[in-house]
């Protein structure tokens, strides 16, 4: 088993496969941000029905495995549309980006509820006491110093969406995993091929980790920069 010939033969199969994943993880994180800072404010509503709405969604999705999400999703979904008279299907890769976005959404939820209590009760006092109104003054002084101080649970969250990508291989999508599957199937290099698959996610991890480590690095400069201008 020679792994440099298995590395040589796989890596074309395995780059566009992580082209696919990161992809996917990035469309994904995108709607998982909307709906997740959406889930979020509905959470912390005056209203009992948004709350019930928040609470339930994130309560089914963090209470059921990724696995049966994504087969209800793109397997669930479509045959009881089509109960309902309508022609409805989806592609492994829009099976996928609902999948994971639903499942982020909910966990950004919390991300961003717990940056949201991390800021000082008497910031929103003061926004008040200025006129703003309760959702100006929570979009317009809460959010953003709460989107700080949640970035690196949100680059955290991204992280994982990202090793999450491996399941949607279950439903024929060809990414890193199931283009290593296709691979194997035809050369069984089981161990040469998983090796190599194991360094293609370890490289894309790393690579967010330093661009995460450097937003961090930039947001603390930039808040210790008003600090003292304020001082």
């Amino acid at each position: 088993m020679d792994l440099l010939q298995v590395m040589r033969d796989v890596s074309p199969l395995l780059a566009r496969g992580a082209l696919i994943t990161v992809q996917l993880a990035a469309l994904a994180l995108v709607i998982a941000l909307v709906l997740g800072l959406g889930t979020c404010l509905m959470g912390m509503s005056r209203f009992r029905i948004p709350r019930l709405v928040a609470s339930g969604y994130i309560w089914i999705i963090r209470g059921t495995p990724l696995l049966v999400q994504i087969f209800f999703i793109h397997f669930g979904l479509p045959q009881l549309v089509q109960a309902m008279g309508f022609n409805f299907r989806l592609t492994p890769f829009a099976s996928g980006t609902v999948t994971l976005a639903l499942n982020a959404g909910a966990y950004i939820a919390e991300i961003f509820r717990g940056g949201i209590q991390a800021i000082d009760h008497g910031q929103m006092e003061a926004a008040r006491s200025l006129g703003f109104s309760h959702y100006r003054a929570m979009f317009r002084v809460i959010l953003p110093q709460a989107v700080r101080v949640s970035t690196p649970a949100l680059v955290n969250q991204f992280i994982i969406s990202i090793k999450d990508t491996s399941i949607i291989s279950a439903i024929g999508l060809r990414e890193i995993v199931r283009e290593a599957q296709i691979y194997i199937g035809r050369t069984f290099n089981s161990f040469a091929t998983w090796t190599i698959v194991g360094l293609f996610y370890l490289v894309i991890i790393i690579v967010l980790t330093l661009v995460s480590n450097h937003v961090e690095k930039k947001l603390d400069y930039g808040q210790k920069s008003r600090r003292q201008g304020t001082a």
